[in-house]
C-alpha cells in the first residue's frame, strides 16, 4: 500500500514554456515604427534616490524553498531597483548570500535546507539529485550593511517592529535571516533598520501574508494560528507612520487569497485510484471490514455520505480526519464492540470518530503527497494506511471552516492595507487580483502565458508558495505600474518595464 501514486504531473517539458514568436523586442520595435519613439522616463513625483524595501519572503526573492544568490538578484525589489535607476535610482544592497545552494547554518549545525530542484516528475531536494551539500551560507559570518533590500522569509507583521528579531542571542526564537542584517544593531526591528536609512521610496510587501500562510500550511491544526486584526493593524500602521515621517513616499502590496496557490490545489481530493496495483487487490478486503461498517454506522445516525465503500471503477477521495465533524467515537464503539470485543472496538471509535472522506471543498496539502499511503507506526492493519485506511491528520488538509478563516483574515487585512495607503497617499498594488487571473484564467506576460500550476505554469516556484524569478518580474511591473498611477512616473509608457523572456522559471541544479 505504501507505494500507491497518488499524483502525476505532465510529460511536457519545460521548454514549451519559452516557444515565442516575436521577441519583446521586435515588438517594441514595431510599436516605434508604427507610432513613433517612446516617451522619456520620468519620476514624476516620487524620489527614488534612496530605496528600501521591507517585508518577508517575497521581498527577499525566496523561491524553490530556499533563499539564494540567484533568487536574491531576481527579487522583486532589485528588479525594481534596476529600473529606478534609469531615473535617479541609488544602488540596492542586498544581504546577499554565499552561492546559489540555499540553506542556512550556525557553526556547524544546519538550520534550513537547500533548495529545491526538478526533479522528472516534480520538485525534489537539489541534494537527492547532486548528492550530499555543504550550506556554506553561516549566519555569524554576514556581508556588510545597511541592505536596502530587508525582505525577512517567515516574518509575520509583528515580527517586522519586534526589538530582537534578529539577535541571534535569542534564537530560537529569533529569526536567522533577520539576524544576517542587523549588523552592529541587534536588537533594532526590521523597520527600525529601514527607518535607520532615511529612505526616500520604500515598499511594503506581503505583511500580514505568514499571519495567515503559517496557520494554512499547518492545515488550521492550531499549532501556528492567525495574527488577530487588531495585532495586525497595530504593526502595519506602526510601519507605516516610520516610513513615511520623514515625507517618503511608497508603494504597498496587498495580500492574494493564498490558497489559490499550487501547495493548496496540487493533489488532489479523490487520489485514490482503483487501477492502481497497491490498491486494487485490496479493495474488497477494505470495504468488508472497514469502509461498510462505518458506513452502516455514520448512517445509522443521519450522515449517509460522510464515508462510503471504495469504487473499483472511479477515483475514490482519501479518508481525512475533520475536527468540525460530528464526533461518533461513542456509536462506533458501541456499535463495533458485539463483533470487535471491547478493546478493539474502543481503538476503532479513537480513530474513526472524526473521520469522514474527502470532498471537492477540502485542500489536500502539498506536504500530504509523501504520506498518503504510508504505514502509520504503532496501528494494526487494516486501520494503518493513510489516508486510505487511517485518517489523514488535520494538519494536511484545509477543510471548509479552516478555508472561511484564512480568507476572512485575508480580506481584513487588505482592508487595512488599502487604507493605511489611501490615508498615506501611498500606491496600492493589487496583488490579490493578479493571483486571482492567474489561478483562474491564467495571465499573459509578454509573450508568455503564466498560471500557478505546480512546476509547469511558470509563475510558482516548486515549493507551491512562493514565485519563480519570472513570477517576481510580474510582481515588479505591477508595482511599477501602480508607482506610475499614483505619482505620475511612466515606466510602463516608457517601455521601462521587465521583461518576460529575461527572467527563469526554474534554476538548474547545476547552479551552485
Amino acid at each position: 500500500m505504501k507505494h500507491i501514486k497518488y499524483i502525476t504531473l505532465s510529460l511536457l517539458t519545460l521548454g514549451m514554456l519559452s516557444c515565442e514568436n516575436e521577441t519583446v523586442q521586435e515588438l517594441r520595435d514595431q510599436a516605434n515604427q508604427n507610432d513613433g519613439p517612446l516617451p522619456e522616463l520620468v519620476a514624476g513625483e516620487a524620489d527614488f534616490s534612496n530605496f528600501v524595501a521591507v517585508g518577508a519572503s517575497f521581498t527577499a526573492g525566496f523561491t524553490d524553498n530556499a533563499l539564494f544568490m540567484a533568487s536574491q538578484e531576481n527579487s522583486f525589489p532589485n528588479i525594481m531597483a534596476t529600473q529606478f535607476a534609469k531615473v535617479g535610482g541609488g544602488s540596492f544592497n542586498q544581504p546577499l548570500m554565499n552561492g546559489n545552494l540555499g540553506g542556512l547554518k550556525l557553526g556547524s549545525m544546519r538550520l534550513t535546507d537547500p533548495r529545491l530542484v526538478f526533479g522528472g516528475a516534480g520538485p525534489v531536494p537539489i541534494e537527492s539529485v547532486i548528492g550530499p551539500v555543504t550550506v556554506m551560507t553561516d549566519i555569524t559570518n554576514n556581508p556588510a550593511g545597511p541592505f536596502n533590500n530587508l525582505g525577512i522569509p517567515g516574518a509575520k507583521s509583528f515580527h517586522l517592529v519586534a526589538p530582537g528579531y534578529g539577535n541571534i542571542q535569542n534564537l530560537p526564537n529569533a529569526n536567522p535571516y533577520a539576524v544576517r542584517v542587523t549588523g552592529n544593531a541587534p536588537n533594532a526591528s526590521i523597520v527600525e533598520l529601514a527607518v535607520a536609512q532615511n529612505p526616500t521610496f520604500f515598499t511594503l510587501s506581503e505583511v500580514g501574508g505568514n499571519d495567515v500562510l503559517g496557520y494554512a500550511t499547518s492545515g488550521g491544526d492550531g499549532s501556528n494560528p492567525i495574527t488577530p486584526t487588531a495585532m495586525f493593524d497595530g504593526a502595519l500602521n506602526a510601519m507605516v507612520a516610520a516610513l513615511t515621517a520623514n515625507g517618503a513616499k511608497g508603494a504597498i502590496g496587498n495580500l492574494p487569497n493564498i490558497t489559490s496557490l499550487s501547495f493548496f490545489t496540487t493533489v488532489p481530493f479523490n487520489s485514490l485510484d482503483p487501477s492502481l496495483p497497491a490498491l486494487a487487490p485490496q479493495i474488497d478486503a477494505l470495504n468488508a471490514q472497514l469502509y461498510e461498517p462505518l458506513d452502516g454506522i455514520f448512517t445509522a445516525f443521519g450522515e449517509p455520505d460522510r464515508l462510503n465503500p471504495l469504487s473499483k471503477t472511479a477515483a475514490n477521495p482519501l479518508l481525512i480526519n475533520d475536527e468540525n465533524a460530528p464526533d461518533r467515537t461513542a456509536q462506533i464503539t458501541g456499535a463495533l464492540t458485539p463483533v470487535l470485543g471491547p478493546q478493539t472496538a474502543a481503538a476503532f471509535g479513537q480513530i474513526f470518530g472524526k473521520a469522514r472522506q474527502a470532498t471537492a471543498n477540502d485542500l489536500i496539502l502539498l506536504t500530504a503527497s509523501t504520506a498518503i499511503a504510508t504505514t502509520v507506526p504503532g496501528v494494526p492493519a487494516p486501520a494503518n494506511v493513510n489516508g486510505v485506511s487511517f485518517p489523514m491528520a488535520d494538519n494536511l488538509v484545509l477543510t471548509p471552516e479552516e478555508q472561511t478563516e484564512i480568507a476572512t483574515a485575508t480580506q481584513a487585512y487588505n482592508s487595512s492595507l488599502s487604507a493605511a495607503a489611501n490615508a498615506n497617499n501611498l500606491a496600492l498594488v493589487d496583488l490579490n487580483s493578479i493571483l486571482v487571473e492567474a489561478s483562474t484564467t491564467g495571465i499573459e506576460f509578454d509573450d508568455y502565458f503564466l498560471n500557478t500550476d505546480l512546476v509547469f505554469g511558470g509563475l510558482v516556484s516548486l515549493d507551491g508558495v512562493h514565485l519563480t524569478a519570472r513570477g517576481y518580474a510580474l510582481m515588479a511591473n505591477s508595482f511599477l505600474k501602480a508607482i506610475d498611477a499614483t505619482y505620475g512616473s511612466n515606466f510602463e509608457a516608457s517601455g521601462n518595464l521587465a521583461e518576460a523572456g529575461d527572467f527563469p522559471t526554474n534554476y538548474s541544479p547545476t547552479l551552485q
